[in-house]
């Protein structure tokens, strides 16, 4: 019998990730879910076993806000699955408050970028070894024009959409390194915008109203499954198009200090 590509989606219990977690379990996938809540993480793998009977779901429990329990999260699934064909990194918060991780980091810019990078580069050899070989990370459109590289040495001074836009630019200039390291090992490294969606990040940060999560499902699929993201490393999905993300993504001396700063602040797991 041949085996199903294997999917990891953090954040999947709740908002865009939740949609994205089920439309995935209609398809032929071997699907993995992070939440931080035991018993939202048990739910939801019985939700999408309901879906599809013929597909086997795995729930692990994580606190972003923690890099000891990344750390095991990302170690005991790297025992378990010897090979990993897909990451979607779309776990993430606002915080409107200014609050410290048990890290001593900036709690948006731990969640929303350094726990997913020391996830990804855990799992790296996993996803090499795989067929699809594919990382996704969930950016934003509110991503920053430019960035105080020594506020991130700091671990962030700021919270509400300050720290948010950083965080959200991190990820794009992480996609944009980590695409030019990988691309021999034939890995696609791309990031999207989902779009203005109606959920609990939108609420906290604009107390708006947005388009349905649906919607924001489907432009993260597009990112994992269409055509076009097949064929680039590197790029930044918005509404189903490749587009340019603010100048600085692209400065290359940026990308660098930054990974820098990142492979520093997690060399006591890496």
């Amino acid at each position: 019998m041949e085996r199903k590509p294997v999917i990891l989606l953090t954040g999947a219990t709740d908002g865009i990730g939740k949609q994205t977690a089920k439309e995935l379990a209609e398809k032929d996938y071997t699907l993995i879910i992070h939440g931080r809540n035991t018993g939202k993480v048990q739910d939801t793998v019985i939700e999408l076993e309901n879906i599809n009977k013929n597909s086997e779901f795995y729930g692990f429990v994580a606190d972003y806000a923690n890099l000891s329990d990344v750390n095991k999260f990302a170690e005991e699934v790297k025992k378990q699955f010897k090979k990993l064909d897909i990451l979607i990194n779309n776990a993430g918060i606002y915080s409107s408050e200014y609050k410290k991780s048990a890290d001593g980091y900036e709690i948006t810019y731990q969640v929303n970028h350094l726990a997913p990078v020391l996830l990804t580069l855990k799992l790296l050899e996993n996803i090499k070894h795989s067929q699809k070989k594919k990382i996704v990370n969930v950016a934003s459109m509110a991503h920053a024009s430019d960035i105080d590289l020594e506020e991130v040495k700091k671990g962030g001074e700021h919270a509400g959409y300050e720290a948010y836009s950083m965080s959200k630019l991190c990820n794009i200039l992480f996609t944009k390194k980590l695409a030019a390291i990988t691309r021999p090992d034939g890995i696609t490294v791309n990031c999207l915008h989902p779009g203005v969606i109606n959920t609990k990040i939108l609420k906290e940060g604009w107390g708006a109203f947005g388009a349905d999560v649906k919607k924001g499902a489907n432009n993260i699929l597009y990112a994992v499954e269409s055509e076009e993201s097949e064929q680039v490393s590197g790029a930044y999905f918005m509404d189903k198009k490749a587009i340019a993300p603010a100048q600085i993504a692209f400065d290359e001396k940026v990308q660098d200090e930054l990974w820098k700063i990142n492979l520093d602040q997690l060399k006591s797991f890496l």
